[in-house]
C-alpha cells in the first residue's frame, strides 16, 4: 500500500466559474467576475429580452450585481417590472436625485415625502423656498450628466460610531436620531460621486442603469416620476390626486402636532416614556377626523343624504371605521343601519372568471347590482324588504322572512371594495350618497431619504391579524398579497378620488406595537421558501428600526385593534335595527 500522502494532491485552483439562468443557459466567467457581467451578457435571452434586470436572486437569497460570483451558481435575473426590482429602482433614482440636488444647492435637505399614483415620489425642500421650475430644470439637467457618466454607486460598511459622527458633520439629524437605537455595530451606506448616505435596501451598480425619469414642478415641492412595475418601459402621465394630497397635508399637520417626523423621533418618544401620551393623541386625532365626517353626515342627512358608502385597500381598518362613525353619527341623533355587500353576490354559476378560470369574487360583476339598487332605492324609501341572504358554502341565495324597514332617521352604511365606483349606485342621485375612502397613509418614514410604503404597512397589519384571527402563516399571507393587491389595483385605486372625504387610518405609533407580533410570524419563514424568505427578510429590516411598544397601551376601540385583536368594536353591531 502506498502511504496516503502519494495518493492526496493538492486541487488546482478554479479559474472559471458557471451561472446557470432560469431557461438552463449555462455562462462560463472567471472566478470573481461580478453578477453584472453574466446577466449583461445574457441580456438577449428570451426571458430577459427588452428588459433591465437590476438584481439576481442567487442560490434563493437576493443579491445586488455587483457581488463578485467565487462559485457555480443558480441566478433567478430581478428585473423592474418584479416588486424587488421596481423597488431597487426607485431607490437607486431616489439617491441620484439627492446627490444631484446637493451638488447644484450645498446644504440642501432634500424629503421623499410620499408616493402619488401612477408612479411619482412628492418632494420637498425645507429650510428654505420650494424649487422654482427653473431649478428643477436645472436639476433635471445635472441628474442626466451624472446619468450619462455612469457613475458607479459603491456598497460599504463603516462602525456605527463612524455613521453617527459622519451624518452628524453633515446636519443629518434624522440619521443620527435613526442609529442612536441601531443594536448592530455597524451600518452600510452606498457612496455616489462625493456624496454617501444611508439606504436600507439594494441599489444599481451604478448610475448608466437610472434612464428613465422624469421631475415635475409643483406647489410646494416637485415630483419624481418613475415607472410602475406594470410599466417598466415607460412613465405613465401623472394623475393628479387632490384628495389625496389633502389626505397627506392633515397627516403631516397631525406629526407636527405630535412632534414625531421620522422613526427616529418617535424611538426618542419611547425612550423618553412618552409612548402613552403619543397613542392617546393621535386616538384623539383619529377620533376628532371621524367626528367632523359624522358631522358632514348630518348635515347632508338634512339635505336628502341616506347612504354613506365606505372602500378602501385590505387592512385598511374600514369595518372598525365604519364602526366607530355609527356611533359618532348616532351622537347626532340619527340611526345607522349597517348593509353587507356580502349579501348581493350573484350565484356561483354567474359569478365572473378571472384570466386564470378562476371565480373573480372581487369584480363588479359578481355582486347583483340591479337587485342591490332595487332594495337601496325601496329602504331609502321607507318600504319594509326582505333581505337576501347569501350561502358561500352552497353559492346559492335566499331570502330573509322578516323584513326590513327604515325610518327618515336611518342613514344606511354600506363597506366594500365597490363603494366608490359609480356604477355600483345608480338608482339615488349623487346628493344623497356620501363616499369615504379609508386607507393607512402612512407618512412616518424612516428617515428623509428612506420611505415606509403604504402597502407595507397595511401587509404587516395583515399578517398579524390573520395569525390571530384566521391562523394563518406569514407565508400563507404573503402568499395572497400579490392577488390582493391586483384586485385594489383593479377594483378600488381608479376611483379613490371619487370620495367626498379621505380618512387616513395610519397610527403613528403602529409599527412599533406590530413589532413584537410581526417579527415571530416572519422569522418562521424558511429560507428554502425563496421568495416569501426574501419579503419577510425585508418587512423585518423595516421593523428592525422601531423601538417596540407593548400592546396594552392601544385602547380597545382603536382601529388597530382590529388587527392586534382586543377589539370592543369586534363584535358590535352599531345602531338600532
Amino acid at each position: 500500500m502506498q502511504p496516503l500522502n502519494t495518493l492526496i494532491r493538492p486541487a488546482e485552483p478554479r479559474t472559471a466559474v458557471q451561472v446557470t439562468f432560469p431557461d438552463e443557459t449555462i455562462l462560463e466567467g472567471p472566478v470573481g467576475e461580478p453578477l453584472e457581467t453574466f446577466v449583461q451578457a445574457a441580456r438577449e435571452l428570451p426571458l430577459l429580452k427588452g428588459k433591465l434586470t437590476v438584481a439576481a436572486i442567487v442560490d434563493g437569497v437576493l443579491r445586488e450585481l455587483t457581488m463578485p460570483v467565487e462559485r457555480d451558481v443558480t441566478i433567478t435575473p430581478v428585473t423592474t417590472d418584479t416588486s424587488d426590482g421596481g423597488r431597487i429602482y426607485r431607490r437607486s433614482l431616489a439617491f441620484l436625485m439627492t446627490v444631484a440636488a446637493e451638488e447644484l444647492f450645498p446644504g440642501i435637505k432634500v424629503h421623499v415625502d410620499y408616493a402619488l399614483p401612477s408612479g411619482a415620489y412628492f418632494c420637498k425642500v425645507r429650510d428654505r423656498a420650494p424649487f422654482s421650475p427653473e431649478e428643477i430644470e436645472a436639476l433635471k439637467t445635472r441628474m442626466r450628466e451624472i446619468v450619462a457618466n455612469s457613475d458607479p454607486i459603491t456598497r460599504h460598511e463603516i462602525s456605527l460610531d463612524e455613521a453617527i459622527e459622519m451624518f452628524a458633520g453633515c446636519g443629518d439629524d434624522d440619521k443620527v436620531r435613526l442609529f442612536e437605537f441601531r443594536t448592530k455595530n455597524y451600518v452600510t451606506i452606498y457612496k455616489l460621486r462625493e456624496q454617501a448616505d444611508y439606504f436600507y435596501g439594494y441599489m444599481v451598480p451604478h448610475t448608466g442603469y437610472l434612464t428613465l425619469y422624469n421631475l415635475l414642478h409643483a406647489e410646494d415641492g416637485f415630483i419624481l416620476q418613475f415607472p410602475r412595475r406594470e410599466t417598466p418601459g415607460h412613465i405613465l402621465p401623472l394623475i393628479t390626486s387632490p384628495q389625496l394630497i389633502d389626505a397627506f397635508s392633515r397627516t403631516e399637520d397631525w406629526l407636527e402636532k405630535l412632534g414625531v417626523e421620522d422613526i427616529g423621533h418617535l424611538n426618542r418618544a419611547i425612550e423618553n416614556g412618552r409612548a402613552r401620551e403619543l397613542v392617546l393623541v393621535n386616538e384623539a386625532l383619529h377620533e376628532q377626523h371621524i367626528a367632523q365626517i359624522a358631522s358632514q353626515v348630518a348635515d347632508r342627512h338634512r339635505d336628502g343624504l341616506r347612504l354613506v358608502l365606505i372602500a378602501g385597500p385590505s387592512s385598511s381598518g374600514k369595518t372598525s371605521f365604519s364602526k366607530r362613525l355609527a356611533i359618532q353619527i348616532m351622537a347626532h341623533g340619527l340611526k345607522p343601519y349597517t348593509l353587507e355587500m356580502d349579501r348581493y353576490f350573484v350565484e356561483r354559476q354567474l359569478t365572473p372568471r378571472d384570466e386564470n378560470g378562476e371565480y373573480d369574487f372581487e369584480a363588479l360583476e359578481a355582486v347583483d347590482i340591479p337587485l342591490f339598487n332595487e332594495q337601496l332605492l325601496a329602504l331609502t324609501s321607507g318600504q319594509a324588504v326582505k333581505m337576501p341572504r347569501f350561502n358561500f358554502v352552497s353559492g346559492t341565495r335566499s331570502f330573509e322572512t322578516e323584513t326590513v324597514q327604515l325610518s327618515p332617521d336611518h342613514i344606511l352604511i354600506v363597506e366594500g371594495i365597490h363603494g366608490l365606483n359609480p356604477r355600483l349606485v345608480s338608482s339615488l342621485p349623487t346628493e344623497r350618497t356620501y363616499r369615504i375612502y379609508v386607507s393607512a397613509l402612512t407618512q412616518l418614514n424612516i428617515d428623509r431619504h428612506n420611505r415606509v410604503p403604504t402597502t407595507d404597512v397595511r401587509l404587516i397589519r395583515r399578517i398579524v391579524r390573520d395569525a390571530r384571527h384566521r391562523g394563518y402563516t406569514a407565508q400563507d399571507t404573503l402568499g395572497r398579497w400579490d392577488s390582493v393587491r391586483r384586485g385594489e389595483k383593479r377594483n378600488i385605486f381608479p376611483y379613490q378620488e371619487n370620495a367626498d372625504v379621505m380618512f387616513n387610518s395610519a397610527l403613528v405609533y403602529e409599527l412599533a406595537v406590530l413589532r413584537p407580533l410581526a417579527e415571530p410570524l416572519l422569522l418562521q419563514i424558511e429560507p428554502r421558501a425563496n421568495h416569501y424568505y426574501i419579503e419577510a427578510r425585508r418587512l423585518l429590516s423595516i421593523l428592525g428600526w422601531l423601538n417596540a411598544m407593548d400592546t396594552e397601551l392601544v385602547p380597545d376601540n382603536s382601529l388597530l385593534r382590529e388587527f392586534i385583536g382586543g377589539s370592543i368594536l369586534r363584535d358590535y353591531e352599531p345602531g338600532p335595527r
